[in-house]
C-alpha cells in the first residue's frame, strides 16, 4: 500500500535498486543518463514531487511513474531531472558566424519572397531563440513582415511557459549586447520583457528529441547546444542523422562547447567552425 506523509516530510534517499529504476525510466523516456553516484542530485530534484504527491518513499513514486496512470507524472519527473541552464548570446562565436555567414543568404531569400526557418532544440527558457531573433531583426528589421520563424522546443513544459512569457530577470539580460538591450527589451514588473517584434518570430513547443518530430518542413539552421551531452553514445548516434534529415541543403548545425559530432561525414555533416557543422554536401 502506498505510504503517505505530510507536506514537509523528507523521504529517505533512494537506494541502489531505486536509483537503477529511476535511471532506466529517464533513459527510456528522454535518453538522459543518470550515473549511480548521482543519488543526492536525484533526491534533491525529486523530493518536491514526492511531497506534492504525499509519497513516503521512492519505491512508491517509481510504482506510480511506471503505472498506466503515471504518464503525466513521468513528464513531471523528466522536467525535474532536466538541467535547464541557458544564457543570452551564449558562446558568442556562434552568433558571430550567424551574422557573418548563416543569416545573410537567408535575408536575401526572404526579401525575394522565400521562407526561412531556424530550430532551437532544447531551448530551455528561450534565451537562445530570442538571441537569434534579436540578431536577425538587428540585421534586417523587415524580416518581421516576411516568412521567417524560429521554432523553440524543449521536453520540459515548465520552461516552455517561461519562454512564452518572455520575462527575464534584469541580471539575466546583462549578456545581451547594449545596443540590442536598448532595441529589444522593455521593463516590466519582475524584470525585462523581450519586445513584441522578437517575440512574434519565436514559437515554443514541447518536444522530446527522442520521440516523433511532427515538423513537416526542413530548417536552414538547428541550434542544439549543451543538450546531447546528457545522452549516452547510442542515443547521440541516433540523433545526428535525424538532425541531418531535418536540415535543408547547406543547412547549419550548432552544438555545445563540450559536444562533437563523431565520424562527421557518416553522420551527414562536415566541420565548418568551432562546434559548427553543415551538411556534408554543402559548399563552403
Amino acid at each position: 500500500m502506498t505510504s503517505l506523509v505530510g507536506p514537509h516530510s523528507v523521504a529517505p534517499a533512494p537506494g541502489a535498486q531505486e536509483m537503477a529504476a529511476i535511471a532506466a525510466i529517464a533513459h527510456a523516456e528522454a535518453g538522459i543518463v543518470i550515473a549511480p553516484g548521482k543519488t543526492s542530485m536525484v533526491q534533491s530534484r525529486l523530493a518536491k514531487r514526492l511531497r506534492a504527491l504525499s509519497l513516503q518513499d521512492y519505491a512508491s513514486y517509481i510504482a506510480l511513474v511506471e503505472s498506466a496512470e503515471g504518464a503525466e507524472e513521468r513528464r513531471r519527473m523528466i522536467s525535474s531531472l532536466t538541467t535547464n541552464v541557458s544564457h543570452f548570446f551564449r558562446e558568442a562565436h556562434h552568433f558571430e558566424l550567424l551574422r557573418e555567414k548563416t543569416l545573410p543568404p537567408l535575408i536575401s531569400r526572404l526579401r525575394r519572397g522565400g521562407r526561412a526557418r531556424i530550430w532551437s532544440a532544447g531551448c530551455s527558457t528561450g534565451q537562445e531563440a530570442y538571441s537569434i531573433a534579436m540578431t536577425m531583426l538587428d540585421m534586417a528589421p523587415d524580416v518581421a513582415t516576411q516568412d521567417f520563424r524560429i521554432l523553440a522546443t524543449d521536453i520540459d513544459p515548465v520552461v516552455i511557459v517561461t519562454g512564452r512569457t518572455a520575462v527575464f530577470e534584469s541580471t539575466a539580460c546583462e549578456t545581451i549586447p547594449p545596443n540590442l538591450r536598448q532595441k529589444f527589451l522593455e521593463p516590466v514588473p519582475g524584470g525585462m520583457r523581450i519586445a513584441a517584434a522578437a517575440r512574434r518570430l519565436v514559437s515554443f513547443r514541447e518536444l522530446n528529441l527522442h520521440g516523433a518530430w511532427p515538423m513537416k518542413g526542413r530548417f536552414d539552421a538547428i541550434f542544439c547546444r549543451n543538450v546531447v551531452i546528457y545522452f549516452d553514445a547510442q542515443s547521440q548516434r541516433k540523433l545526428w542523422p535525424r538532425f541531418a534529415a531535418a536540415l535543408l541543403p547547406d543547412g547549419w548545425l550548432f552544438v555545445g562547447h563540450s559536444e562533437r559530432v563523431p565520424t562527421v561525414p557518416a553522420m551527414g555533416f562536415e566541420t565548418v567552425g568551432i562546434t559548427t557543422y553543415r551538411l556534408a554536401t554543402a559548399k563552403t
